[in-house]
C-alpha cells in the first residue's frame, strides 16, 4: 500500500507538534486516530518514523528524510491550489509570524494591523519569543530575525537596518554622576540581557562596550525598556522605541551608536506560493516603513 496525502498531513503535524494530542488539535482528530494513521504510514513505508519518549515524539532518521519530502509535497499542493484558483485579490487563511520581542512588541502590531485591515479574511498570529524561531518544525510560517541563518533550505532577505543607543531618563541623568565618556559607565547601573540567555550574538550589545556585568537583566526587550523608564539604570534601547516613551534620552550619542538588521526568513519551497510571496512583500515593506517612521527625529 502506498502512502496517501492524508497520512502525510498527519505525519507532518506530529513531526511539528511532537505529540499525537498536539497534532490531533490541529487536525481536529482524536489522538488515537492520529496514532493509527502514523502506524499505517509506517507500515506502508516499512520503516519507523518516530521514537516515543517522555519528551514526546522524535523523528527517526527515516522520519527526517520523509519530513523533507513531505514539506516539498505540501508546498506543491499549495502551489497547485493557487494555480487552479488563481491569486485572490485579498489574502486569506492563517499566517503565523515569529519575531524577537523587540520587533514583535513595537513594530509588528502596527504592520499586522494594516495588513489585516486590507485583507479581512486573513488571520495573523504574532509569535514573540526570546529565542530563534524553529521554521523546520513549522513554529511559524515566516520569521523575522536579527541575523541571517546559515543552515537549512531557507529563503533569507534583508529587510532594513535599525539603530540602538545607550539611553536613560532625564530624571536618572539629573540624579546620578555626569557621563562624558564610556569609562564613566563604571559608576552607573546598567540594564541588559540575562547573559546565558542571549540567543544571538547580535544581541550582545554591552560586549561591544567592554561591559561584563549588568545589575538589572531580562531576556525581554520590553522589560528592559520598562526598567530604563523607571529611572533605575542605563540601557541599550532600540531607537524606534523612543517614539513610545518620551522620557528616554540618548546618552553618549556621539560615542555609542549601534546598528543591527532585520531579516525575513521562510522556507525555500514557499517561493512557489503566490500568497506567501505577497505576504512577505507586504511585511518587508511595512517593517521598513514603520522602522523609518518611528526612528525619525521627533
Amino acid at each position: 500500500m502506498d502512502p496517501n496525502w492524508d497520512d502525510m498531513r498527519v505525519f507532518l503535524s506530529v513531526a511539528r507538534e511532537e505529540s499525537l494530542s498536539g497534532a490531533g488539535r490541529l487536525l481536529k482528530l482524536d489522538p488515537a486516530t492520529v496514532g493509527r494513521r502514523i502506524s499505517r504510514l509506517e507500515a506502508a513505508l516499512e520503516a519507523p518514523l518516530f521514537v516515543k519518549s517522555p519528551q514526546g515524539y522524535t523523528l527517526t532518521a527515516a522520519g527526517e528524510r520523509l519530513l523533507a519530502h513531505g514539506e516539498q509535497a505540501e508546498e506543491a499542493m499549495r502551489a497547485a491550489t493557487e494555480a487552479m484558483t488563481g491569486p485572490a485579490e485579498t489574502l486569506s487563511g492563517t499566517i503565523r509570524i515569529g519575531a524577537p520581542d523587540g520587533c514583535a512588541n513595537f513594530i509588528l502590531p502596527q504592520v499586522a494591523s494594516r495588513i489585516a485591515s486590507e485583507n479581512p479574511d486573513l488571520d495573523i498570529q504574532i509569535l514573540a519569543l526570546p529565542r530563534v524561531i524553529n521554521l523546520s518544525r513549522r513554529e511559524a510560517d515566516i520569521a523575522i530575525t536579527v541575523s541571517p541563518p546559515t543552515a537549512g533550505q531557507l529563503l533569507v532577505q534583508k529587510i532594513c537596518d535599525y539603530g540602538l543607543s545607550l539611553m536613560a531618563t532625564r530624571r536618572y541623568l539629573r540624579k546620578n554622576p555626569e557621563i562624558t565618556s564610556v569609562a564613566d559607565l563604571r559608576d552607573h547601573r546598567l540594564i541588559g540581557y540575562i547573559p546565558d540567555m542571549i540567543f544571538d550574538r547580535e544581541l550582545d550589545y554591552l560586549a561591544d562596550l567592554g561591559i561584563e556585568r549588568v545589575q538589572l537583566a531580562s531576556n525581554s526587550v520590553a522589560v528592559q525598556r520598562h526598567l530604563v523608564s523607571q529611572s533605575s539604570a542605563l540601557g541599550i534601547v532600540h531607537d524606534f522605541i523612543m517614539a513610545f516613551d518620551r522620557r528616554l534620552e540618548k546618552v553618549l550619542a556621539d560615542q555609542i551608536s549601534l546598528t543591527r538588521s532585520f531579516f525575513l526568513v521562510r522556507h525555500q519551497g514557499d517561493q512557489r506560493s503566490e500568497r506567501l510571496n505577497r505576504l512577505a512583500d507586504l511585511l518587508s515593506q511595512g517593517i521598513r516603513e514603520e522602522v523609518a517612521r518611528l526612528s525619525a527625529p521627533a
